[in-house]
């Protein structure tokens, strides 16, 4: 739930707002007076404040001041109201950092459009500096090969420009990771980065999450106004206004929406959907492919004008089977942020096993290999050192391909399951009786699945 403070002296406005607001889903406390607000907002965390500019005991914009001096990750968005307002009022109030004015008497749908955008503008603020903090770019970029040193090298070259860029490279390989690393080291490393995986938006609605809609946007998948459902939606690219937008898998994108995004990058414009005015935007663009986008051109399946607008600035990752001198660094930097996750002591891991991990194929890349790292951690929760037989069978086998090649699932469930009760075991001693308790099943039931699986053990 979204939390709203209202600051007004007018008790009529504070009882009329809490009522309308909480219907609306939003928690909500009000106070008539600055130094009461003030008191609100230390002790409890809002996502924004509704801040009436004349308050019995100090000017609206004077609070508006103190609460910017908050820590960017607990400071609220605060929205302006006003019974007197001025352009110069609402200037000066959105230099000292308010995220919109608002007159009264208060129009309710508007109130509600700039409280749901306000909310929403403190949520990805707050993502973003969690980010950062997680992140650092050698962080993200980990390895020391020479592919990874070269990506290194290009995001500094290009990170501080405005280039556009597009980014190839497998499914797997960090693609995001690479985008999220040129905003960080980019002029822009303090405004939003907004993402949009083009291929997880289904087709009849990207054209709404891209470039938002308005009231009376009618078939795009949404049931605005009357209806219930929004009013109106800031698409992404309104969203990443002054920052980066990273368009991810943009070769799933539909033709009909190539050709709109081609029109928004000259022009730095665009018309929401059901919209009549257009927005001017100053953004970024990243995008990325797992596909080789000539090829789509040839097909008839991407626009070669947006290609060449979007591959201004190439970078390419290589999949982890290029790099695979980089494996021991990335594990033991999974075995360090799972054993955080899940509060474990230290891990470390064998060289044998480092070995086996080396000769995999790694169709998956390395979020197949951190998948991998926290499935051992999660099954050998007594293990301090990981050794070659606490690795999944596929590992141990180079060359071979992921779980995802299993002709059957029956294959995929078999293979699991038998590993798992190997596991099971080991942590038993060998004693099949404990391991069934282990499991939760009679130890004659185990016997036959051991036999099924061709397991056999000396107890």
């Amino acid at each position: 739930m979204n939390h709203i403070l209202v600051v007004d002296d007018e008790a009529e406005i504070r009882s009329s707002l809490e009522e309308i607001l909480r219907e609306e889903g939003y928690g909500v406390a009000t106070a008539a007076t600055a130094a009461e607000a003030l008191v609100l907002i230390e002790d409890a965390p809002y996502d924004v404040v509704l801040l009436d500019i004349w308050l019995p005991d100090r000017d609206g914009l004077e609070v508006l001041a103190d609460i910017h001096r908050q820590a960017a990750e607990q400071r609220p968005e605060v929205v302006i109201i006003s019974g007197h307002g001025t352009i110069e009022a609402a200037v000066k109030a959105t230099k000292l950092g308010a995220y919109d004015f608002l007159e009264k008497p208060l129009s309710l749908e508007r109130t509600l459009i700039v409280l749901k955008n306000a909310v929403e503008a403190r949520r990805m603020r707050v993502e973003n500096l969690e980010f950062k903090r997680q992140f650092s770019v050698s962080s993200v970029l980990t390895g020391e090969s020479v592919p990874v040193k070269a990506l290194r090298q290009q995001i500094r070259l290009m990170a501080p420009t405005n280039g556009r860029v597009l980014i190839y490279g497998e499914s797997g390989t960090g693609k995001e990771l690479i985008a999220r690393s040129i905003h960080a080291e980019s002029l822009r490393r303090d405004q939003i980065f907004v993402e949009l995986n083009c291929a997880a938006i289904p087709e009849a609605h990207i054209e709404a999450e891209l470039f938002g809609f308005r009231h009376g946007a009618v078939g795009q998948g949404f049931s605005p106004g009357s209806q219930g459902g929004p009013t109106e939606h800031r698409g992404t690219l309104e969203r990443a206004d002054g920052g980066t937008l990273f368009l991810d898998e943009v070769g799933d994108m539909s033709l009909k929406t190539q050709s709109k995004v081609l029109s928004a990058l000259d022009d730095q414009q665009f018309t929401p959907v059901g919209g009549t005015q257009p927005v001017c935007v100053d953004v970024r663009l990243i995008a990325s492919t797992n596909k080789d986008l000539e090829e789509e051109i040839a097909k008839g399946n991407f626009r070669e004008d947006l290609f060449y607008r979007l591959n201004v600035v190439p970078f390419f990752v290589p999949p982890l089977r290029e790099r695979k001198q980089d494996i021991p660094l990335l594990v033991r930097e999974f075995l360090a942020e799972f054993g955080r996750q899940y509060g474990r002591p230290r891990m470390e891991i064998g060289e044998e096993a480092l070995e086996t991990l080396a000769h995999y194929h790694w169709p998956g890349n390395v979020r197949e290999l951190k998948n991998l790292v926290e499935r051992v951690l999660i099954l050998n929760p007594r293990t301090l050192r990981i050794e070659r037989k606490h690795l999944p069978p596929l590992t141990h086998r180079a060359g071979t391909r992921s779980t995802e090649e299993f002709s059957t699932l029956q294959q995929a469930r078999d293979a699991y399951e038998r590993e798992f009760i190997l596991k099971k075991i080991e942590e038993a001693r060998n004693n099949v009786s404990h391991a069934a308790e282990l499991l939760g099943l009679e130890r004659s039931h185990l016997y036959r699945k051991m036999k099924a699986l061709g397991i056999s053990v000396r107890e």
